[in-house]
């Protein structure tokens, strides 16, 4: 086995929170359940991802709300939160909230765009001021600045028997440091290093020096660090579907080989105008899939994983999926589990 001149020092996993519209409350149910099950197996942390107008998570600040109680030592992350969906100010409320009621965990990620189908969508989500929006990083440095305590308003006091503050409330210290770029270009890259931020990257970036997943993004990560305060010390996550077959039974094997084979061919080339570039997903032992990520050039820079379910699967496959890495394949990375609360 080849070795790593980073071990994995954190581990973490991704879940999209997929749920039966006939019956959303137990497909969000499942998704705390294997929340509770990545802190039991040593995981660092725990990231929902963010799905609006769809059969996954629309509000995963909630859903991490109710984790919060349901669990006490792992941290609990979005990946990401699109920012076009939100008033930052509200958003700064919601993520204050949470973070105290988790005793200072959670770990935002978030990104800028416009919402997708945007030509539908905008006169549902901003009907009178959809042409005034500002969907750059702007809306992300607001975010910031309230979460840091910067003024949202002009007026403080008493007024009658009521107390205002100037400042987003409740403040939550150190939140701030803990806000997360999910980046797949050079651009954001940069963008999120001059803000002193941490980078989440996934299984998506922009091809836009090279048509080679691993380089790019390996490129992407030596930009942000060398745009960052801390330099070669900034925090960079990788986000690869991984899927481990060591426990998996001859059925669920079938599947996750068809899953991924289905989904290769997206992975040649890159993808329409923005010329979008996927990562294949990694399926098959765990000493296999160790090697493949030892050979990645963007895995070899970064110390800290946030491994991606794969979409579709069920709950027991989850359960088989995350076992297999906290117990099989982690540990061949140079991981060692977080102790016991």
């Amino acid at each position: 086995m080849p070795t790593h001149e980073r071990p994995l020092r954190k581990l973490g996993f991704l879940t999209i929170g997929l749920f039966d519209p006939a019956d959303p409350a137990r497909g969000h149910e499942s998704t705390l359940r294997l929340v509770e099950l990545g802190e039991r197996l040593g995981f660092d942390s725990a990231w929902v991802r963010h799905r609006h107008l769809q059969y996954g998570i629309s509000s995963p600040v909630a859903v991490l709300a109710a984790a919060t109680q349901r669990t006490s030592r792992i941290r609990l992350g979005t990946a990401v939160i699109p920012v076009g969906w939100e008033n930052p100010l509200r958003l700064a409320e919601d993520l204050a909230t949470v973070d105290l009621l988790s005793g200072g965990r959670l770990n935002p990620g978030v990104s800028v765009g416009r919402p997708g189908h945007w030509e539908q969508v905008s006169g549902a989500l901003y009907p009178d001021t959809a042409e005034a929006e500002d969907f750059g990083y702007r809306r992300v440095s607001r975010l910031l600045g309230f979460l840091r305590g910067e003024p949202a308003t002009d007026f403080s006091g008493v007024e009658g028997i009521e107390v205002y503050s100037d400042q987003v409330q409740p403040v939550s210290p150190g939140l701030a440091d803990r806000l997360w770029y999910g980046g797949g270009s050079l651009r954001s890259a940069r963008w999120a290093g001059e803000q002193g931020l941490g980078l989440l990257t996934s299984n998506v970036v922009r091809a836009e020096e090279s048509e080679d997943f691993a380089e790019i993004q390996r490129s992407q990560i030596a930009a942000f660090r060398a745009h960052h305060p801390l330099g070669a010390r900034a925090r960079v996550s990788q986000g690869l579907v991984v899927i481990p077959t060591d426990g998996a039974t001859a059925d669920q094997r079938a599947r996750y080989h068809e899953y991924a084979r289905a989904r290769t061919p997206r992975t040649t080339a890159p993808q329409g105008p923005a010329r979008v570039m996927f990562a294949r997903d990694l399926v098959g032992t765990s000493a296999e899939i160790a090697e493949r990520l030892y050979a990645h050039a963007a895995f070899r820079e970064v110390d800290e994983a946030v491994f991606a379910l794969p979409f579709t699967f069920g709950h027991e496959d989850y359960v088989q999926i995350l076992t297999d890495i906290a117990t099989s394949l982690a540990p061949l990375l140079g991981w060692k589990p977080a102790p016991e609360a």
